[in-house]
């Protein structure tokens, strides 16, 4: 299940708010861990000049340790001027792309390098060369997101936020960052806009008034004093017509005047920074949001990734298959495969596949289990389900049932990646948000399988399903299968 993090939250009189517990101190975000930019350096210059230095060697370059040199101050080069050594970055997530951008460049200026020199190095050799150095900086970004997600989970290496706006849409900014644990954001007070009820013990820091009021700078001076009272690091405005053009101005000038940041939240949530684009209009600041992607190179990628993809599984693992057929033969009667009517894309129904996991009469049982079911949505969902065989629970554990479903990619009624295929009397029951989910093809794997599977709530299932589908792209897709793997080895929420 999703953690939820509060920082320090007393009222005046000194108690724990309502309905929010009191907790250590947090840490800020300038206190992450002083390893972070060493161990980054680190790997950058040994996975740069190790390589290149063993490689130039071999291929018996005059100057291999000039150039191996040459190749780590090249790749920390670049990775500085791309600010990717700066405080508020290390340890974030970027994903591979930023790196293979990064690495690109790299390989733009050395080729300029070897023109000048004329180092006569084969050109596929000193390739090779640098890419170890691509993948221990990813693997290395990857050490210290990890390390940074558990300390959030801690509430340590975070900033201080006073949110500002009006009640309603102030508190529930304060809800939706305190209800996760991925961002570096920590609601230390409120500052609300006008009168109205306040329900959720975030200690009030001071309160501005429903209109502009006649002093020009009473607003900012209740802020800066808000500020300093509650040690902020970020002032984040949550949208209102109450708090916005010249008032809102004004407080941005004494915030910046003070040296403080001002971010403002657009309203809008689950949407990737990937679609998002700043612009100016008439002195207007626009966000644009760009459409997910339905069309073009992409989804093609995707189509040919699907069907390569299945066709190569089918044929590695067929062995594994005939293995898997004797084992659920002998295990308990019945057939080694079972087919189930699931809605597709679009709403279309097909036929899905998958290995038996259950007795052979487990859709009769369904009805008299009903009352034990422990998801709280349409979903059916049992932590140990009667109808489910020995052998079955192996399967499961380690998701071995759903190979079948190669059969679906390959026929295209399913992809490799995407949200989790449902029942028809599942699809009976979603609302309009819900139907969402069915835009797209339902996929073996997804975000769902990624980030807890069975463990998640109706809710949780459907946000994670609703964000790939507005935020899909190819690369993404990539990520999710690469993630998928330590997920079946780690084996949470298969049951």
């Amino acid at each position: 299940m999703r953690h939820v993090r509060f920082p320090e939250q007393r009222e005046a009189s000194g108690a724990a708010g309502p309905h929010r517990p009191a907790a250590a101190p947090v840490r800020r975000l300038g206190d992450k861990a002083r390893w972070y930019l060493p161990a980054a350096v680190t790997a950058d210059l040994l996975g740069a000049a190790v390589p290149v230095g063993l490689v130039f060697d071999a291929a018996g370059q005059a100057r291999p340790l000039h150039c191996a040199l040459g190749a780590a101050l090249a790749w920390t080069g670049v990775q500085a001027l791309r600010r990717r050594y700066a405080g508020r970055v290390l340890g974030e997530s970027r994903g591979v792309l930023p790196v293979l951008h990064d690495w690109l460049i790299l390989i733009g200026v050395l080729a300029f390098v070897r023109v000048v020199t004329a180092e006569e190095t084969p050109r596929l050799a000193a390739l090779g060369a640098l890419l170890p150095a691509l993948l221990v900086t990813v693997a290395c970004h990857k050490l210290t997101y990890r390390h940074l997600s558990a300390a959030r989970r801690e509430a340590q290496a975070v900033s201080r936020v006073l949110v500002v706006g009006e009640p309603a849409a102030a508190e529930h900014v304060i809800a939706h960052l305190a209800a996760r644990t991925d961002h570096p954001y920590v609601a230390v007070g409120l500052v609300p806009v006008g009168g109205g009820p306040l329900a959720g013990g975030m200690p009030v820091a001071a309160r501005l008034d429903a209109s502009m009021p006649k002093a020009p700078n009473r607003d900012a001076s209740a802020v800066l004093r808000a500020v300093r009272r509650h040690h902020a690091d970020l002032v984040l405005v949550a949208p209102g017509a109450r708090f916005a053009g010249e008032r809102l101005r004004r407080v941005a000038w004494a915030l910046h005047d003070a040296g403080l940041e001002l971010a403002v939240f657009p309203g809008l949530v689950e949407v990737s920074v990937k679609r998002l684009e700043t612009l100016s209009a008439g002195g207007l600041a626009v966000l644009r949001v760009a459409p997910p992607v339905r069309r073009g190179v992409q989804p093609l990628l995707k189509a040919v990734l699907d069907r390569v993809g299945a066709a190569v599984g089918l044929l590695l693992l067929s062995p594994l298959f005939l293995g898997l057929v004797l084992a659920i033969r002998l295990g308990s009667k019945g057939p080694a495969f079972y087919s189930q009517r699931r809605v597709g894309r679009d709403g279309v129904p097909f036929v899905m596949w998958k290995f038996r996991t259950m007795v052979t009469d487990a859709d009769r049982l369904k009805a008299g289990l009903a009352g034990a079911n422990e998801n709280d949505g349409p979903m059916f969902k049992m932590r140990r389900d009667p109808r489910v065989t020995r052998v079955g629970r192996l399967l499961r554990r380690t998701s071995l049932d759903e190979l079948p479903q190669l059969v679906n990619v390959l026929t295209g009624s399913m992809s490799l990646v995407g949200p989790r295929p449902p029942l028809p009397e599942e699809v009976a029951e979603y609302d309009e948000v819900e139907l969402r989910r069915l835009t797209v093809r339902p996929g073996m794997t997804g975000l769902w399988q990624i980030s807890g599977r069975s463990d998640l709530s109706w809710d949780e299932t459907i946000q994670l399903d609703l964000q790939y589908v507005d935020n899909w792209s190819f690369t993404s897709d990539v990520d999710v299968m690469g993630r998928t793997l330590r997920a079946v080895v780690d084996g949470r929420g298969a049951y």
